[in-house]
């Protein structure tokens, strides 16, 4: 038997007010604002250098593009159920109302693999750039507090040492847990703040770079992948190309793979219906919120990349940890970089905030619904889970503060994609079982656009390297534990329609 929580039953439960629900402050523009600061981060600042480098070249343009269209095939869907089910929970409380409680759980503990991690992935980065910010008034954080005891840095000596605690990357969870703590309404206006500041930074990155690019760095603007041509020619076989590790080495299998890595960046506009519960005219203001920060940051994305690799050649961004700043020396305009540097703090700082967010709703959910003890949906004062906030802080500041980057980022971007194939499916799913329920946005030419929107994330999926998914297979196995020794036994529906 499937235990699936009814469309009628989460209206309802959408609809209720005052002590024990979440406060609804937020409107189309806050919602805009809130996948704007999730979506543009580390993705951008970080992961376009090094795509091109490694992976696309120039053509790290047209890896942004893919994942945008990836993006844009889940996101209408997402704007489906976040109009016609305004409940917190995301993705989670979506596969509840069509797929069953067992595909719920996994998709729910899938979200918190996606939103906690890469909390603590932008974390790592934000610390990285607080010390070069610092570097520059002539203050310097010791080596050994910006990288984990798992992690090695080399000294000015040429001596290879590991660090003791990332410290910078502890202490913006906490503050930011703390801050979700006191309540979504001044979260909210922190962020909006945010988002005001790297994003006039980024137009003058854009706007003064633009006239000095040099055309000569974007020829070829796809760099040429030697297995894909000698697979044109007959002289190797699918077998040997991927045996001999051609695919995603540039070509056009290069910008695929550079879809599946810059995916990261885009991760974030999915956290806007986690806030749905939030949103004081959810039908209209959720697919504003998605929809409108997709198209946002599509638009800045492509011409930040295409003015970056512009501005110098994309071999140089190879192992360059500040690829913006490399890139923006060209203009002469270096007394700007401090600017840019606040631009990338504000930028990082917003996607944990809003990170943490989400992951504290997808748990506000579960706990509602007896997945999960009750403590994760106990609300302050403030109508905010306060108690969830607190637990992470810890767990997300730990795996700051001691995971290397490396190993956070790829497992961010797999969790993501299956949720996003997961939400397609739903679509279609209930559009069979309930054609009649009451939609105030419809996604288009279904089901064309949620079975392409399954195809690209499922092909996204298998360009990631394998010890992503041996990760995930971990986590999903730890979570499938859980669910069957305590989410099975408490859970509402179950108990009800047993």
């Amino acid at each position: 038997m499937l235990f699936k929580k009814s469309i009628p039953a989460l209206v309802a439960e959408a609809k209720e007010i005052g002590e024990g629900t979440l406060k609804r402050t937020l409107t189309s523009y806050h919602l805009v604002a809130l996948g704007v600061g999730a979506i543009i981060g580390a993705g951008l600042f970080s992961l376009t250098g090094i795509v091109a480098a490694e992976n696309a070249g120039p053509a790290v343009t047209l890896s942004f593009v893919l994942a945008a269209c990836v993006c844009g095939l889940a996101g209408l869907c997402y704007a489906e159920f976040a109009s016609m089910i305004p409940v917190a929970g995301s993705a989670y409380t979506y596969s509840y109302a069509t797929m069953g409680e067992w595909v719920a759980w996994i998709i729910g503990w899938d979200l918190v693999l996606e939103y906690a991690l890469g909390a603590a992935t932008v974390a790592v980065s934000w610390s990285q750039y607080l010390s070069q910010f610092l570097s520059g008034f002539g203050i310097h954080i010791p080596n050994s507090l910006l990288h984990g005891p798992w992690e090695s840095y080399e000294t000015i000596n040429g001596l290879t040492e590991t660090g003791i605690i990332n410290l910078p990357a502890i202490a913006i969870v906490c503050i930011l847990s703390l801050l979700l703590m006191k309540g979504t309404a001044e979260s909210s206006f922190v962020n909006n703040l945010l988002v005001i500041v790297k994003l006039a930074v980024v137009l003058i990155f854009i706007g003064l770079g633009w006239s000095f690019m040099n055309p000569a760095n974007h020829s070829p603007f796809i760099p040429t992948n030697t297995g894909e041509e000698l697979l044109k020619s007959g002289e190797i076989g699918i077998f040997d190309f991927f045996k001999e590790g051609y695919f995603g080495e540039y070509g056009i299998t290069g910008i695929m793979r550079g879809a599946g890595v810059v995916f990261f960046a885009f991760i974030g506009f999915d956290a806007v219906s986690t806030a749905a519960q939030e949103a004081k005219n959810p039908q209209k203001d959720m697919p504003i919120g998605i929809i409108g920060s997709l198209i946002v940051c599509t638009i800045i994305y492509f011409l930040f990349s295409f003015v970056m690799t512009g501005l110098a050649n994309y071999t140089q961004f190879e192992n360059d940890a500040s690829p913006v700043t490399t890139a923006f020396a060209v203009t002469g305009y270096t007394f700007l970089n401090q600017f840019l540097m606040i631009a990338i703090l504000t930028g990082y700082t917003s996607v944990i905030l809003v990170m943490l967010l989400g992951q504290s709703r997808v748990f506000y959910s579960m706990s509602k619904d007896g997945l999960l003890p009750s403590l994760f949906s106990d609300l302050s004062r403030k109508q905010t889970p306060w108690k969830t906030n607190l637990i992470f802080m810890f767990f997300v500041s730990a795996f700051a503060g001691f995971v290397p980057i490396s190993d956070l980022g790829h497992m961010v971007s797999i969790g993501a994609l299956f949720a996003f194939s997961l939400v397609c499916i739903g679509v279609v799913i209930l559009r069979k079982t309930d054609p009649n329920a009451h939609r105030p946005f419809k996604t288009p030419f279904v089901p064309v656009i949620p079975i392409l929107g399954v195809i690209v994330c499922v092909l996204l999926m298998g360009s990631l390297p394998i010890e992503s998914w041996e990760r995930l297979g971990i986590w999903m196995a730890l979570g499938i534990a859980i669910y069957l020794f305590y989410g099975k036994k408490h859970s509402k529906i179950r108990n009800k329609q047993r």
